[in-house]
């Protein structure tokens, strides 16, 4: 996808992908194998994968329905841990160690404002963002050298082929992916 949005005078020169391992649950027991092959296949493309955490914890929660008898809830809450934090790190380590030009951010998350700012400022490298959200997120747009969206008809073009190779042999996308 990255080059169909940049600019075909651009050199990818590394790709980092960070998310949490997922955790089987009752309605998608499925979900870490498919989770596996995806992480498979971005490997595929010379990605390397660091992870962060999933932590799930009860807690008490406010209904939506404002007539409902008990206006709070228990509910299994997870939240994906770490991951804006390793973004952060790698992008300031890496405009350090002067291991690019250009770092190009895809996210929407606004907490990730400060160290596009400081990678801007601090390292007077170039960062863009690209947000694969609907919803704008004006916090990046204006911390960030240039911001896109990602297109429909781009996220379209980029799908992964449905079977691929690796070292450890073929493998193929799951049709549920």
């Amino acid at each position: 996808m990255s080059r169909k949005i940049l600019s075909s005078k651009n050199q990818i020169v590394g790709i980092k992908y960070f998310t949490a391992r997922v955790l089987p649950r009752p309605d998608n027991p499925s979900q870490p194998l498919r989770q596996e092959i995806y992480l498979r296949a971005l490997k595929t493309l010379g990605a390397k994968c660091i992870f962060g955490r999933y932590l799930s914890h009860p807690v008490m929660m406010r209904v939506a329905d404002p007539n409902a008898s008990r206006p709070f809830v228990r509910v299994i809450k997870t939240e994906e841990k770490g991951s804006d934090v390793n973004i952060a790190a790698h992008m300031l380590l890496d405009a350090f160690r002067n291991a690019y030009d250009c770092a190009v951010l895809v996210s929407g998350d606004s907490d990730l404002k400060t160290p596009v700012e400081m990678v801007r400022h601090d390292f007077s490298k170039t960062v863009g963002v690209i947000n694969p959200q609907k919803v704008d997120c004006k916090v990046l747009r204006c911390a960030a050298s240039f911001y896109k969206r990602i297109r429909t008809s781009d996220l379209a073009a980029s799908q992964l082929p449905t079977t691929l190779t690796d070292a450890t042999g073929t493998f193929y996308k799951p049709a549920d992916w």
